[in-house]
């Protein structure tokens, strides 16, 4: 989970500043967490706590509303009896990490992270990316290798994980469609080196940085396992003190394996 927001973090200054090389300095004052932050942390309160993903993600949206939210989340947030809109966008997958983390089979891990997303992203591209993203998570912390990843994610949900970076990253374009953004991550995650290398592939790609790192972030760490401290403690000096009472509680209970 904490991977997840490291990507958040430090790609933050990249999102509308796009940096097309991965060599970029980690620790920039300027970062900050954003919405990604926000909604996987309130995803895991609801996995904790048994709540609601609706109640939770409207409590934590409202608790922090500059956080960058699209649109129609940010009036979903606000509404009274707040309706899915059939949304085809990558916040269904940014905010999921916590499910591939916290399950203990993949169908648990399909339909709770299917739950995750139809709340607001009700359109099956919403609903994909969620899963294919929760299901590389599951897979990686099992053991999985990247060649048994990269199969199950391109037979099950149909991505071309094919494409080298080298070849996707000069043409890429901000999109925030989870078809347009969720295999890039994973693409990332497939190529990197360690974690910290995945992070700055998926920044470097350009686009919509932080949630590409977000969700290459998830997934690097279920693999990788470790992640320097320094990484660690620079992203959490960034988050308020209710956020790293969720993680802390969150990894003792679903992450000491």
């Amino acid at each position: 989970m904490i991977g997840a927001i490291i990507g958040d973090v430090v790609g933050s200054i990249y999102e509308r500043n796009n940096i097309k090389t991965p060599r970029f300095p980690l620790f920039d004052e300027r970062s900050r967490f954003t919405d990604d932050t926000v909604l996987t942390v309130a995803v895991a309160d609801s996995i904790l706590n048994e709540k609601e993903f609706g109640k939770s993600l409207q409590s934590w949206s409202r608790k922090y509303p500059n956080a960058g939210y699209g649109y129609r989340f940010r009036n979903w947030i606000f509404a009274e009896n707040p309706e899915p809109y059939n949304s085809w966008g990558n916040g269904s997958a940014m905010r999921v990490s916590p499910v591939g983390f916290a399950y203990d089979s993949l169908d648990d891990v399909l339909k709770f992270s299917k739950k995750s997303a139809e709340v607001t992203h009700n359109h099956p591209e919403g609903i994909k990316g969620a899963q294919a993203t929760a299901s590389a998570i599951y897979l990686a912390r099992n053991g999985a290798s990247k060649d048994e990843i990269r199969q199950f994610i391109e037979d099950d949900f149909k991505y071309d994980l094919s494409r080298p970076i080298s070849e996707i990253r000069p043409e890429y374009r901000f999109d925030v469609s989870c078809q347009g953004s969720v295999p890039e991550a994973i693409i990332a995650f497939l190529e990197g080196r360690d974690f910290e290398n995945s992070i700055r592939l998926a920044i470097s790609l350009g686009g919509d940085s932080d949630t590409i790192a977000c969700i290459a972030g998830g997934i690097s760490q279920a693999f990788y396992r470790h992640i320097k401290h320094d990484l660690v403690d620079y992203v959490r000096s960034k988050l308020p003190a209710e956020m790293l009472e969720v993680i802390d509680q969150f990894e003792a209970d679903f992450m000491q394996n």
